[in-house]
């Protein structure tokens, strides 16, 4: 089993694919190893493909303990539980999951914790990767049109904002658990 802390490590070799000096710093400030690292992840993706271990939230919730919180959310006529869990590399997010009817997992993202002040829009557009999460680019612009995933931990959105000539900017955002990672301008 691996800790909480190991946990995040899991996150980050997934971010490292988009921003490898800002993975290096936090894997760093957590003590960590290369190594140890490897280890975790590798241990992480021998788990979720255990026929033995836990299923849905239970997975978690075997490894990072009880939810801090748990809240319902209704969409038309389905039911989904919100489980939040605080990862210290993290403090103004939680690592949220949303189990649908039956506790399946249906996303595993970081969103912003309740009664936290998300960030200002930049006055020049330009967001800085792991300063923003999916809900920030929803509540900032209203022009935002989700992606299908690439994988299941990843996330693009484009959105687009008056460039104060009378035109429209798009760009493309791609999030990794949730959290902005890099935004570019859109190929299509």
């Amino acid at each position: 089993m691996i800790s909480r802390s190991e946990f995040q490590l899991v996150l980050l070799r997934r971010m490292a694919d988009y921003q490898p000096a800002m993975v290096e710093r936090a894997r760093l400030g957590l003590g960590f190893s290369v190594t140890e690292m490897r280890e975790a992840n590798a241990w992480w993706q021998r788990y979720v493909r255990s026929r033995s271990a836990p299923r849905g939230v239970e997975r978690y919730r075997a490894m990072l303990g009880p939810a801090e919180a748990a809240l319902e959310q209704r969409t038309g006529d389905v039911v989904c539980r919100l489980h939040h869990w605080t990862l210290p590399l993290w403090p103004e997010l939680r690592f949220e999951i949303v189990a649908g009817p039956g506790g399946q997992v249906w996303q595993e993202w970081l969103v912003r914790a309740p009664g936290t002040e998300p960030p200002a829009s930049a006055a020049d557009q330009a967001l800085e990767p792991w300063k923003y999460v999916v809900g920030d680019l929803e509540r900032m612009y209203p022009r935002v049109r989700h992606l299908p995933e690439d994988a299941p931990t990843r996330w693009h959105s484009e959105y687009g904002y008056e460039d104060g000539h009378g035109s429209v900017l798009r760009r493309r955002a791609r999030f990794v658990y949730g959290l902005l990672q890099e935004v570019s301008e859109p190929t299509s």
